[in-house]
């Protein structure tokens, strides 16, 4: 995958803005990065688009940021110059995406049938826009294509919001969602900074859905592990599963290790709805990991929390 669109997978909204103002990018950008979203479509419906990229591309450099709603060669070439890693269209305009593409720049069109997708495949791509998203069918039209096209993904945008993002996130056929809940206009005119990284954190949450899944023990051996977990089925009624390496009890909510493991006392395990991205929105915050220990199913943070290996696993 190309380094922009994996970047674009990881961070996995994209808010959509529309600004009036250049003054007001790049604090809006910070609220963004902040609340977790260091992402965003800056679309050409304003004149003060193309100085809004500028600003945020020199101020604001962890920033990933696109042009929306290119329709002429005039602003893509604007929007290029200001400094742009994507650019976005919401409709197929074949002349267009060519010009874009022709200029080594990512280009997603806006799609809303298969006959445009097919015409976007021809020409190189595989990630489009879908728009706009609910009103075309939502997540159900985008799986009931999906099978012929088993190359191609999609970024929904149109009508997704908190409420919806799930639904169209846990379909692997989609790279990213574009949104504008968290950066309404209202928002930005009364520079409510605050509330919009609220609403990013709210909506960052929500995709990575964090949850505690289990709490691992460490013992010595299988007999002391063993005797561990019958004393839990003796007190609490706890069914008891075996494994090669462990012992579940309690619905598998205590995970009891037949020898020593990482963590001085043990493990916590940190569910997620989607552990690439969890894993890219940690490292952006500093994080490490243990990378031996990072699977398409698991991975370990490099530090403990009060004597517990800390790994998150995919839900």
């Amino acid at each position: 995958m190309n380094d922009v669109l994996q970047r674009i997978y990881e961070i996995g909204i994209v808010p959509v803005i529309a600004l009036d103002d250049a003054e007001k990018a790049v604090p809006l950008a910070k609220a963004l990065v902040k609340g977790g979203l260091p992402a965003a479509e800056v679309t050409f419906r304003t004149a003060a688009a193309e100085e809004a990229i500028k600003r945020i591309v020199a101020e604001v450099p962890e920033m990933l940021v696109g042009a929306g709603t290119v329709l002429t060669k005039e602003q893509a070439d604007r929007a290029i110059a200001a400094g742009v890693k994507f650019i976005v269209s919401p409709g197929f305009n074949p002349e267009i995406t060519k010009y874009v593409i022709d200029k080594g720049m990512l280009m997603m069109p806006g799609t809303a049938t298969p006959g445009e997708m097919e015409q976007a495949m021809s020409m190189g791509l595989d990630v489009v826009k879908f728009f706009p998203a609910e009103q075309n069918g939502g997540v159900a039209k985008l799986k009931a294509v999906a099978g012929p096209y088993t190359n191609l993904r999609w970024m929904p945008t149109g009508g997704v919001n908190a409420k919806n993002l799930m639904d169209y996130l846990s379909f692997n056929k989609i790279i990213a969602c574009g949104g504008t809940w968290m950066v309404k206009k209202d928002l930005i005119e009364a520079e409510k900074w605050d509330e919009i990284e609220r609403l990013t954190r709210e909506a960052v949450n929500t995709m990575l859905g964090f949850e505690v899944k289990h709490i691992g023990i460490n013992t010595e051996n299988a007999e002391e592990a063993m005797k561990a977990a019958k004393l839990f089925g003796a007190m609490f009624g706890f069914d008891i599963a075996e494994g090669n390496s462990s012992i579940f009890v309690g619905n598998k909510g205590v995970e009891i290790m037949k020898k020593m493991y990482l963590g001085k006392n043990g493990h916590i395990a940190i569910g997620t709805n989607t552990l690439p991205r969890a894993i890219a929105y940690f490292k952006a915050k500093g994080f490490e990991f243990r990378e031996e220990t990072v699977t398409a199913k698991a991975a370990y943070f490099k530090d403990e929390i009060a004597g517990f290996a800390i790994h998150l696993v995919q839900k």
